[in-house]
């Protein structure tokens, strides 16, 4: 009996000390965590838990306020931000419905100059007319200033000469550059110039009133650009066509067709029609003696109404 009591003792004694000893190393790993959590620096081994670069990442790339343009946006004329320009971009942005739209392009030949040729020198006289208000056969209108001239039947060419610029030379040594306005019928002789007053009296004193010159074709510098103008009565059933203020003679003027590029005929008052309507209203294309084409879209069809191209051909 005796020996079975020890031994009921002796087996409550070994729970007791197991249970305190479970609440011994509970107790340590508590204080262990507790001390950890207060030396500086511990929060390196919490791991995922402090970690926040995401949390960044999203704040650099979040949008500006509005109003405020991005790295990748440059104003545009209006102020408003638009992404980096391209070479489409780039390119001008006229108004289909205000503004023509023009082309430049070479031949791949340059047409018949006609009689009056680049680098060529011609001779004859030069004569003197009473120009007004600067108007004549080519029907630009009323000049900006006189420095202008007559050319001779046979050198104007049904109207090949309209438009062009040329140097005079007298025999004195003087010099005139004139654009051609106008026509000077028989007896005006191949070669001959019949330049407004203003012009002459550059030369000579009007009171000789006739002098030797030479002259050739130049391509002047100017500010000025090309415009067309249709004619008075054009309609979709006819229509007549003129190119002004070109630096360079005008040897070809075509419309845009159903069929493709039509090449209209040239009267001698510096017009190219198109009897049957074709093209009016269209496209047009514009060839100087040199080869170079220009090309415009968007000239409403308007009848005595001059409509600027904002282009002009090249110097030479």
């Amino acid at each position: 009996m005796t020996t079975a009591r020890q031994a009921a003792r002796q087996r409550r004694h070994r729970r007791r000390l197991m249970l305190g000893s479970a609440v011994a190393v509970t107790a340590a790993g508590v204080l262990a965590y507790l001390v950890m959590g207060l030396v500086p620096g511990s929060e390196e081994a919490a791991g995922p838990v402090a970690a926040t670069p995401a949390t960044t990442q999203v704040r650099a790339t979040t949008p500006p306020a509005t109003g405020t343009a991005t790295p990748s946006a440059k104003p545009t004329a209006t102020g408003t931000p638009s992404p980096t320009a391209t070479a489409t971009s780039a390119s001008p942005r006229p108004s289909a419905t205000t503004t023509p739209r023009s082309e430049r392009t070479a031949s791949a030949t340059a047409p018949s100059a006609g009689r009056i040729r680049p680098g060529a020198k011609y001779s004859g006289v030069a004569t003197a007319y009473e120009a007004k208000d600067g108007d004549g056969a080519c029907l630009f209108g009323p000049s900006p200033d006189l420095m202008i001239a007559a050319m001779n039947t046979t050198d104007y060419e049904t109207s090949k000469a309209c438009g062009a610029y040329v140097l005079v030379r007298a025999a004195n040594g003087k010099s005139i550059t004139v654009r051609i306005t106008n026509e000077c019928p028989l007896p005006c002789a191949p070669g001959q110039i019949d330049l407004s007053q203003q012009a002459f009296a550059k030369l000579a004193d009007l009171k000789v009133g006739r002098i030797p010159i030479t002259w050739q074709l130049v391509s002047p510098s100017t500010s000025e650009t090309m415009s067309i103008r249709y004619k008075t009565g054009s309609s979709p059933y006819w229509c007549g066509i003129q190119a002004i203020g070109h630096r360079n003679p005008v040897a070809r003027l075509e419309v845009r067709t159903g069929g493709g590029w039509r090449q209209l005929p040239r009267t001698e008052y510096n017009y190219f029609l198109s009897a049957d309507g074709s093209g009016c209203g269209g496209s047009v294309r514009v060839t100087d003696i040199y080869g170079e084409r220009l090309t415009v879209s968007g000239i409403k069809l308007l009848a005595n109404v001059v409509q600027a191209t904002g282009v002009q051909f090249a110097r030479h």
